[in-house]
């Protein structure tokens, strides 16, 4: 009875020697590789109508002088005018101006009311500077004096020219929010993910503007195209890219977005990723052997498989019987996303693994030491991503100065996992949506913590 049991346990103590089944891949030297499709960041861009105006009684000055033929000498004028007044119409911005004029005459001067109508279509060159082109500027009054004085100096078209190269030479400059978006954008975002070390990237490909809106003030849909991934560990540390120039699109899809974010995580990383789930790196799973651990849980694929090499040890203690079991071992399945958690449900123990545990039976539980792995395999990857989700979302949004950038993820969706030679990579759909600000409608959130 005595030698019938310490037999199995003395080829289990014995069985670090075995050799690895199923064999384990050659090393890759390469990183793992998330190899992601663009996606298209798609940001609701809002210029108020205050913001606009704001930026144009910059650009248009207040007063100006010159002078102008009359009798055979040049006289002085000079002009003041009134705030700016804005308004929206058929796809173009008009900005009404009140001017005062003051010309010197022979004797004396005379005052000139001007009511200057100016006519625009706002556009984004790729160089993100916004014009207004097309314009348009009309010059007129009421009072007689003013067609006296055209007729004699040309005074109307000289106001209209001087108005009008004002008008052509406006620019609103978009880069230092756009830039600030893409330096963040540019930047490896560091990932905890519970003991595995990893960084989430955003590479930007290219930036597009679709058509604009006008509605008491200038409203645009601007799309990041992004190629996100998720490396476990980081693969892309120290990059940096151009900010690409702007395209201007026929459309841009408007509203939320999604983006399929492919997370691609090396075996050595998920392997300890899953020994946080034991208990100083220890698992102990036998209720009649309380002494018995499984331990340095290590992950590999074989083929289309995922193989758990375990580390068995403890002693054992039972009748006449004390002896110390170390040995290893091996477990197989297809990994598979059901709700978010990717899981192994036919995790079964190799063939070798089986044919000892069999012979162990009596003394251990073959089954539990399967149903114990399989629960530590059990990875809420949504819970993970939650993580990425709040980091981007605060690591994104920002504000200060001209505006405003906010990005906010909804829904997360675990679509599909695939187990290459030397690393698993999983699909991650994010829906989110984005929105820019000038100026900052309400200021940013603070991050979370």
């Amino acid at each position: 009875m005595r030698r019938a049991l310490l037999w199995p346990l003395a080829a289990l103590a014995g069985c670090a020697g075995t050799p690895v089944y199923p064999p384990r891949p050659a090393e890759a030297p390469a990183a793992p590789v998330a190899d992601p499709t663009p996606s298209r960041v798609v940001v609701h861009a809002t210029v108020t109508g205050a913001a606009l105006r704001e930026a144009l009684e910059g650009a248009v000055p207040a007063e100006g002088e010159g002078t102008f033929p009359l009798l055979g000498k040049e006289r002085k004028y000079s002009w003041k005018r009134d705030p700016v007044a804005l308004r929206f119409d058929q796809g173009r911005i008009g900005v009404g101006l009140r001017i005062k004029t003051k010309a010197d005459l022979p004797v004396g001067h005379v005052e000139l009311p001007l009511e200057v109508r100016v006519w625009a279509e706002p556009v984004v060159g790729s160089n993100y500077v916004a014009r207004l082109q097309s314009t348009r500027v009309e010059v007129a009054s009421d009072d007689r004096l003013v067609k006296l004085a055209d007729s004699v100096a040309g005074l109307l078209e000289k106001v209209k020219g001087e108005v009008q190269a004002k008008v052509d030479a406006f620019a609103y400059e978009l880069r230092p929010l756009v830039a600030e978006a893409h330096e963040r954008l540019a930047k490896p975002l560091p990932l905890p993910l519970e003991g595995a070390a990893g960084c989430a990237s955003l590479r930007l490909l290219g930036v597009e503007a679709g058509p604009t809106v006008l509605a008491d003030g200038v409203e645009k849909d601007i799309a990041f195209v992004v190629a996100p991934s998720v490396t476990l560990p980081c693969a892309d540390e120290g990059k940096t890219f151009a900010l690409p120039p702007l395209a201007n699109v026929a459309a841009v899809p408007a509203g939320p977005f999604a983006v399929t974010v492919p997370v691609a995580a090396s075996y050595p990383e998920l392997g300890r990723a899953m020994g946080q789930a034991f208990t100083n790196g220890k698992l102990f799973f036998s209720k009649e052997y309380p002494g018995l651990y499984l331990e340095r849980p290590e992950v590999f694929a074989s083929q289309d498989r995922l193989v758990l090499k375990l580390h068995v040890a403890g002693p054992v203690k039972k009748m006449f019987v004390s002896t110390d079991i170390d040995g290893d071992l091996y477990l197989t399945g297809h990994p598979t996303v059901e709700d978010n958690e990717l899981r192994i449900p036919d995790l079964e123990p190799t063939i070798e693994t089986s044919n000892l545990l069999l012979r162990l039976k009596a003394d251990l539980d073959g089954r539990g030491i399967r149903d114990q792995a399989r629960a530590a395999l059990r990875l809420d990857i949504g819970e993970r991503v939650r993580s990425v989700r709040d980091k981007l979302a605060s690591d994104l949004s920002f504000g200060g100065g001209k505006g405003c950038f906010r990005a906010e993820a909804h829904k997360i969706e675990v679509t599909g996992v695939h187990a290459h030679a030397s690393y698993l990579r999983v699909y991650v759909t994010v829906t989110a949506r984005a929105n820019v600000d000038l100026p900052c409608a309400t200021p940013p959130a603070p991050p979370p913590g």
